[in-house]
């Protein structure tokens, strides 16, 4: 009798067994459903997006009902949703993709020793490579991170540790205003400044990194201020414990534990900046010729190096876009190496979990 009544006192999707669904037949709807907006495409003339779509749709209809006469309507309701957000990642990631595909599809032609070891200097249509470019990258990207890294670092340390009243408030306003400023703002600023003390027409490469030092900076902070605030309060208080002072502590348990975080913010702002154009365009310029000399004369950076190899492709444009491609595939790479680099910096300096 207590047996029947609890029966009726279950809710109705909890009151049989169920039985879940074996782990291919969701793989099983989804190739079904691929099938199904294919033979739809075949009908209605769709593209691959559409059909895309459209798989994504019958899927998650078809693991709706066949999971909520199998399982109950909670799991199919789990399956669904899961089903809408597998898709909405996958949907998420075609552009990415696509896009990885066509810059080594389109890139790899030109990928070669001479594009690393010439220039453009004398060249015209085929042939030259993008040497000056790459060092001019190199040289104008680093100069910008030494101005900006101890910059933003030593803001961040200020406004997590010490920061308090009106100064810290406006500093953080300007840090959030800073964030949001187009790079075209940064590169008349630069320009502005540099017209100052040497005139109209000055192009050179220290005036593009402190350009791209304005974009940095607020990347800095923010990342860095985020890391900061997450390192426990105890560690601080066991060393305050301990008799060390605020400012080793900061330099001997609080940087140390954010290590990580700190290298993946600065990898992030230097990725953010690596590929700037408008900036680079108004105050360094560029040219055909290798100069390593940040403070005289034009300098050139792959992504104006590439934008004009796009836009003043000549009488034959073939080789100019094919250089074009390449170096926008050397970019990429510049800042999976950062990636990298960021990754081997963090599990090195990441605090160790063991007693």
């Amino acid at each position: 009798m207590s047996t029947s009544t609890a029966d009726q006192s279950a809710p109705a999707g909890l009151s049989q067994a169920r039985t879940p669904l074996p782990t291919w037949l969701p793989w099983a709807l989804a190739a079904g459903a691929v099938v199904l907006a294919l033979v739809l495409r075949t009908v209605l003339g769709s593209g691959p997006v559409l059909t895309a779509v459209l798989a994504a749709l019958i899927f998650g209809v078809l693991v709706n009902v066949v999971s909520r006469r199998a399982e109950g309507s909670r799991r199919a309701t789990d399956r669904t949703v899961t089903a809408v957000v597998s898709a909405m990642f996958v949907a998420a990631m075609v552009p990415l993709v696509s896009l990885l595909q066509t810059v080594l599809s389109r890139g790899v032609g030109r990928f070669d020793g001479e594009f690393f070891s010439s220039s453009m200097r004398n060249v015209i249509g085929e042939g030259g490579g993008a040497l000056h470019a790459i060092a001019g990258t190199v040289i104008i990207t680093g100069l910008a991170a030494l101005i900006s890294v101890p910059i933003g670092v030593l803001t961040a340390i200020y406004l997590v540790e010490y920061g308090r009243g009106r100064l810290a408030r406006s500093i953080t306003f300007l840090v959030d205003v800073m964030t949001g400023i187009p790079s075209i703002v940064a590169g008349l600023f630069a320009y502005a400044l540099f017209v100052v003390f040497f005139g109209p027409g000055v192009r050179f490469g220290i005036g593009g990194a402190v350009a791209l030092s304005v974009l940095m900076v607020p990347v800095v902070v923010r990342s860095v201020e985020e890391m900061l605030k997450l390192v426990p309060a105890e560690l601080r208080e066991a060393s305050y414990a301990l008799g060390v002072p605020k400012w080793r502590t900061i330099l001997k348990v609080v940087l140390p534990a954010a290590a990580a975080g700190i290298a993946t913010g600065i990898t992030l702002a230097v990725a953010r900046v690596i590929g700037e154009t408008a900036p680079l365009l108004l105050v360094v310029g560029t040219t055909t010729s290798l100069n390593l000399n940040p403070f005289e004369g034009r300098m050139a950076t792959l992504p104006v190096f590439a934008f004009f190899s796009y836009r003043v492709p000549g009488a034959n444009p073939e080789p100019s876009l094919d250089r074009a491609w390449t170096a926008a595939l050397v970019l990429m790479i510049l800042v999976l190496g950062l990636n990298l680099v960021a990754r081997i910096i963090a599990k090195r300096f990441a605090p160790k979990g063991g007693r």
